[in-house]
């Protein structure tokens, strides 16, 4: 049981919840850059939500499968088709044996994500199946996804035993992103007409930009005494101002310490909307008070195991 990469994309890998627990080996936890549409593509077809998916970047694979399934699509839009006849994005999706899936351009957003009931049948590496990048390991040989790799799968599913599954599709990604987030933690090495650029400026995303970190042109934030910093641990979303004064969010494949000063962080209910954000989108940066990023958070939570309950039982 297989689905055959015909055409890989410019960059898609194996993603799954990320490799927690490894960072003081130096390991990042990775994981898929929009844990959102990730956990949504896997409820989709019965899996558990934290499986691993394909993560696709700025445009999708063409694969063939060589038995019955289930997918969903999730994510950007990317005018995927199944034997050439349009198909839905945040749906179940049944194929057979021979049925060939093609994927574009995406037309909004930046990254798409793939299930398959199942999953992938792919070695766990300290307890993931993520790829990371730079390490060459997890996912599928540890690189990006190539023509003609043969990705196994877990199992094969008859459609006629699974019930359609079918999610809102939710709003494309603007062209001018607002980000919340939370100063710190070395927001006092800033002067205050650096906070007040940062907070008032618009930025925008870079061509430079990849899983690392998100990297913003615009007006340069001042510092008191200059940027670097004694190295520490980066979270994702963190927000660095380099020697340039530009800022770069960093996100699932960033490093695990850093020396440069960490202005803000985006909080985590906005990390997949940052996810989505392509070179040339307009990124503003609003605070909220510590209480209603927590809020914000167990929301997301609370709405994601309501919707494992509805997917679970069928209400």
């Amino acid at each position: 049981m297989k689905m055959t990469i015909l055409s890989p994309g410019p960059l898609s890998t194996i993603q799954d919840e990320g490799r927690f627990g490894a960072m003081g080996k130096g390991f990042s936890p990775g994981g898929a850059m929009d844990p959102i549409a990730m956990k949504l593509a896997n409820l989709l077809v019965g899996n558990a939500p934290g499986m691993g998916v394909i993560e696709m970047t700025m445009a999708g694979i063409t694969a063939r499968f060589d038995c019955d399934s289930v997918i969903a699509l999730t994510g950007a839009d990317m005018s995927a088709r199944r034997n050439g006849v349009p198909i839905e994005r945040y749906r179940s999706i049944a194929v057979h044996a021979g049925d060939t899936l093609t994927m574009g351009a995406a037309l909004h957003g930046m990254r798409a994500y793939l299930a398959v009931t199942g999953g992938f049948d792919l070695p766990v590496v300290m307890g993931s199946v993520s790829t990371n990048l730079k390490c060459g390991l997890g996912g599928f040989r540890g690189r990006k996804l190539q023509r003609g790799d043969e990705l196994p799968l877990n199992q094969s599913v008859p459609a006629s035993v699974f019930g359609e599954r079918r999610l809102a599709i939710p709003d494309s990604c603007p062209d001018v992103v607002t980000l919340r987030v939370l100063l710190g933690p070395q927001d006092d090495a800033f002067t205050e007409r650096g906070i007040a650029a940062f907070l008032s400026s618009e930025y925008t995303v870079t061509g430079q930009s990849d899983r690392m970190g998100i990297r913003l042109s615009g007006e340069r934030i001042e510092s008191k005494h200059g940027v670097d910093i004694l190295s520490d641990g980066i979270a994702t979303g963190s927000i660095q101002i380099p020697a340039s004064g530009t800022p770069i969010i960093m996100m699932a494949d960033r490093q695990t310490t850093g020396g440069y000063a960490k202005i803000a962080a985006v909080i985590s209910a906005d990390l997949s909307l940052a996810a989505q954000v392509r070179p040339g989108t307009r990124i503003r940066f609003v605070t909220v008070p510590e209480q209603e990023a927590i809020r914000l958070r167990r929301e997301m939570e609370k709405k994601m195991k309501q919707r494992e309950y509805e997917m679970l039982y069928g209400i």
